[in-house]
């Protein structure tokens, strides 16, 4: 499937790599079919491209990645529409934001992927615990591991 970006022009992208957010994401609900798009080889930051829209994109990570310990609080009944049953079938990742020098992650608001059929969900997480802005790198170091800024 071909899809036109602001960042990269037109692009073929795999069907695999397509997400539906039945819902839509934060600030987009009426955008619901995303394809996720590697940065570099590394593997550890994505693109979330709308597929109808190309000015819409979001830099999306595992969150893991930065708070080894971080676990969606989520109850069964909110992965029904996506048909998840277990968190052990789900993929979540984190908006990142750029903030002067530095990348924060929303970690109170994860994005959770069913992987076995490429549908998602964006949760708000009603528990302090998480910020919308968690610190994770100076932007200096972040460029080392992909051009985020494209």
């Amino acid at each position: 499937m071909k899809v036109q970006t602001t960042r990269f022009g037109w692009i073929e992208v795999d069907e695999e790599r397509l997400i539906e957010f039945p819902e839509g994401v934060l600030g987009f609900p009426d955008e619901s079919h995303y394809a996720l798009l590697a940065i570099s080889d590394e593997g550890n930051f994505f693109w979330l491209q709308s597929v109808s829209r190309p000015e819409v994109a979001f830099v999306v990570c595992d969150p893991c990645l930065f708070v080894p310990d971080y676990e969606v609080p989520a109850k069964p009944e909110e992965f029904s529409q996506i048909g998840l049953e277990d968190m052990s079938q789900a993929q979540v990742f984190i908006v990142i934001n750029k903030v002067t020098h530095a990348l924060t992650g929303n970690l109170q608001g994860p994005l959770v992927v069913n992987a076995a059929n490429r549908r998602a969900r964006q949760l708000v997480l009603s528990e302090k615990k998480y910020s919308t802005r968690h610190p994770l790198m100076q932007l200096d170091e972040a460029r080392q591991h992909a051009s985020l800024t494209a």
